[in-house]
């Protein structure tokens, strides 16, 4: 299969290196300004005589640079992305709680947020989103994964957290049986393009990834989903300037080559969740692809083999 995969780091690496070029800029102009009209030279320089303020304002201006700050790697999804608290006591795990086995995380840090039972709409309606954006800075990364729960029905009194199928501007009105309030639920794609536009006002660059497969087959071939949410997490991604992983037909491309029962191995409980030998792989294939995007910044941070 040949991947298709999109990157978006050229054009926000630009926007970063112009920003820094323009404030130091501005410093230099600022420095020689003060230094032209406030010091005023007695025999020597050493004996200039500066106004304090003026000393203290020069010296802030001298410490006006960049400062390196390590980046964030912000992870958003679901249940095959973190698993209860991430930590498999439940003997189920999350691709993204392996992730970090990948990175050199003394120069990345990697922060997993995803949540059991979250739809892109739940994920927003919850707060979880806030808390995410609230915390992304210029440089870092947010990568997501969504589609396993936005299926459900839109406003049943389990959980309500379905979504409009698609990545139009359809939009329907609800009563909320969990909030007891209306609620306007807008498709699939709707809510991704809501993650990737604000991240990317913060300075984030912005991975999605197509929801992995389920445990489930067709005669000798793993399922897929191919006019579904892996079809509209790609067309998402395009339309908004993302990068896209096909996480979906790259693990499904995995599990058709070991066949069905050595996949199902790797889902002890059912056929959505994983145990820690599943989510590794599924871990270590995203990494692949991630290695293979032109230009993408997060590669640097992938540990060598």
């Amino acid at each position: 299969m040949s991947l298709w995969l999109l990157s978006a780091e050229e054009s926000n690496n630009s926007l970063t290196n112009n920003f820094f070029s323009a404030i130091g800029q501005a410093r230099a102009n600022l420095c020689t300004i003060f230094k032209r009209y406030y010091i005023k030279p007695n025999k020597s320089m050493h004996s200039s005589k500066i106004k304090p303020f003026v000393s203290i304002l020069l010296l802030l201006l001298l410490a006006m640079k960049p400062v390196d700050r390590k980046p964030t790697l912000y992870i958003i999804g679901d249940s095959t992305v973190k698993n209860g608290k991430g930590d498999g006591s439940n003997g189920q795990w999350g691709w993204g709680s392996l992730l970090s086995s990948y990175f050199d995380t003394t120069r990345l840090s990697i922060e997993n947020h995803a949540l059991g039972g979250a739809s892109t709409r739940t994920y927003i309606t919850k707060g979880l989103w806030d808390n995410v954006l609230n915390r992304i800075q210029t440089g870092d990364y947010l990568m997501m994964q969504f589609g396993h729960n936005d299926g459900s029905p839109l406003d049943d009194t389990a959980r309500a957290r379905g979504t409009l199928k698609g990545i139009g501007e359809e939009q329907k009105e609800i009563y909320n049986p969990i909030t007891k309030q209306q609620e306007v639920v807008y498709t699939y794609g709707w809510y991704l393009s809501k993650f990737i536009r604000e991240a990317k006002a913060k300075g984030a660059r912005v991975i999605v990834c197509s929801p992995i497969p389920r445990d489930r087959w067709e005669e000798n071939k793993i399922a897929r989903d191919t006019d579904g949410y892996p079809k509209w997490a790609k067309e998402v991604a395009a339309r908004e300037g993302a990068t896209f992983i096909p996480l979906h037909d790259l693990v499904a491309d995995y599990y058709d080559q070991i066949g069905r029962e050595q996949v199902r191995a790797y889902f002890p409980d059912d056929h959505t969740h994983t145990d820690s030998e599943g989510a590794k792989k599924n871990a270590a294939l995203l990494v692949e692809a991630i290695r293979k995007v032109p230009k993408m910044g997060l590669k640097k941070f992938i540990k060598r083999k």
